[in-house]
Parts: C-alpha cells; structure tokens; sequence
C-alpha cells in the first residue's frame, strides 16, 4: 500500500535522512505552475541542506512517499483532487482515488514509512468561532497520536492563535519555539504569545523527538519556526486584512473545508500577493530547518 519513490528508497536503504512534505500546497495552496515550481523548489532546499525530500500524495489508492517528476508534474495540473485528512484517507485508498494529504494525512502516512520529520508551512487549529461552530482541525488531534516532529511558521494566522495553543497544551504536545521566546503568527514573527517551549538547535530538537520515543510517550512534536525578517508581514499590517478576509467568508457563508481556501485566496488578493510570497519563503526556511532536525536524528539512530 505504501510506495516508496527510488530517491526515498534509496536514502532509506543507506539509511539517510527524510523529510516529509504535504501535497496539499500542491493542489490546493496556489495556481499551476506556480504550484509545481514551488514544490521543486522545496524538495532542492531539503536535498541542499543534506536531506532527501519526500513529497507525499494518494494515487490511484495507493500512498506515494515521494514522488517521481512526472508524478509531480501530473497533479500539479490534476483537477478535482481531495484534500485528505485523517478523517477520509482510508477512504480515498478503498475507492481507488486521488488525493492531496494535509498535515494530518502527511504525518500518518510519513510515520507509516518510517519518516519521522515534516516541514509544512502552517498547520490547523482553532478556528475563529470555534465555540460555536466547533470547527478544530484534525492535526492538533494528530500531533498528540503519531511520532512525527513538524516544522511550521505556527498556525495560520487565519485561526484563534490562543485557543489552538490551549487545545495543544490539553493535548500534551510540546510546541517549541525555534530561536525566540514568542510564538510566531505565519505571516508574521511575533503573535504576543510566549511559546511554552524555547530551543535554539537542531540536536536539542532532535534529542527531544528521541527521548520521547524512548520514554514510550505517544505523539509528536511541534516546532515553531519564525519567517525570515526580510519575508514578514508584520501581523499590525496582516492583522486587519485577515479581519476582513473573516468578514468576507462569513457573509457568503463559507465553511469546513473551504473556509481556509478561501481565506488564503481573499487575503492573497488583498495584499496583492504578498502573502503568498511569504508563504512560499517561510515553507523554505521550515524546510531548512527540518533538513536539519533529520541529519541529527539520523546521528542519534
């Protein structure tokens, strides 16, 4: 059910460090062929920085760890993909189908093949209203479950910062700030939330995903790693466009899945494609990053 690419299958072989990456900003995250260009772009940094990337997709119900150019290529342009979840993975395998995995999927399938690390831009979380609607993203749940070390810019700024740290911590998964006291905010360095948790090194990260292991203790582990200075939207300037972008969802009724589509796409609009441009240059620096957490856990191994 699982098929490792040759470049995956190889490093595996000799025992070289992985990281895993999600689909879904493949099919979902931007127009093609921007999409493809940027997932390319991705898989060089990781292989730059002394990893092997592993791009991570359903075709035709069986699960791909790492996929070939032409695999890229054919669903960057796919159409109609699923956007898969923990919820309706097995699902899209039993049916044969298509589908693009989010960072719940990412990981399961990522720990199914033994990868243990994975850079994504933001995950899922608390959404605003949640104490209505209920909306909760099924990657916090994930993060407590299954042993993967995620690297990501925070949450998306689009959602109740607060309220995901709260559910994290409930949880029992470590969030932990790279290189600063506060929790980053995606877009933006700075949220005016203290991160529960600071470590400045890939080998103290990659310590603590070992130790938990070795202590027996389920889940993984969250590392929140800042945008780059150069390629921040400070959140005073992001801040009102997200506002406004919430506005827009809730007057034409917006909602479960489509409602973080559509506000990255209304809030990529109204910064002219700034937002975008750092998504693409903080998914980077997240790869970077996990390039590195990899090679020193391959070092512990």
């Amino acid at each position: 059910m699982i098929n490792l690419s040759p470049e995956v299958q190889k490093a595996v072989d000799a025992q070289q460090p992985v990281v895993a990456l999600e689909s879904t900003i493949i099919t979902h995250g931007m127009p093609y062929p921007q999409n493809v260009e940027t997932a390319r772009r991705v898989e060089a940094e990781i292989r730059a920085h002394g990893a092997t990337p592993a791009t991570i997709a359903i075709l035709n119900g069986q699960i791909h760890v790492g996929l070939t150019e032409e695999q890229l290529e054919t669903l960057a342009q796919s159409r109609h993909v699923a956007k898969l979840s923990r919820a309706d993975l097995a699902a899209c395998l039993a049916t044969g189908g298509t589908g693009a995995t989010t960072v719940s999927a990412t990981m399961i399938c990522a720990a199914r093949a033994g990868v243990q690390v994975f850079a994504t831009g933001g995950i899922g979380g608390v959404h605003q209203g949640a104490e209505n609607s209920f909306d909760i993203s099924a990657d916090l749940q994930e993060l407590a479950q299954t042993p993967v070390t995620v690297v990501a810019a925070g949450a998306k700024a689009i959602l109740d910062l607060p309220k995901t740290w709260e559910v994290l911590e409930t949880l029992g998964v470590p969030v932990i700030a790279f290189g600063q006291d506060e929790m980053p905010a995606f877009w933006s360095r700075a949220s005016g939330i203290k991160a529960p948790l600071r470590m400045d090194t890939a080998i103290d990260i990659a310590r603590a995903h070992h130790l938990r292991g070795t202590l027996g203790i389920p889940g993984g582990q969250l590392i929140a790693n800042p945008i780059p200075k150069e390629a921040e939207i400070p959140s005073s300037v992001i801040g009102p466009i997200i506002a406004q972008a919430t506005a827009d969802a809730s007057k034409h009724g917006i909602s479960g899945k489509n409602v973080t589509p559509y506000l990255l796409q209304r809030i990529f609009e109204l910064t002219d494609g700034r937002s975008l441009d750092a998504n693409i240059e903080l998914v980077l620096n997240n790869a970077r990053l996990a390039a590195a957490i990899a090679r020193e856990l391959r070092s512990l191994a």
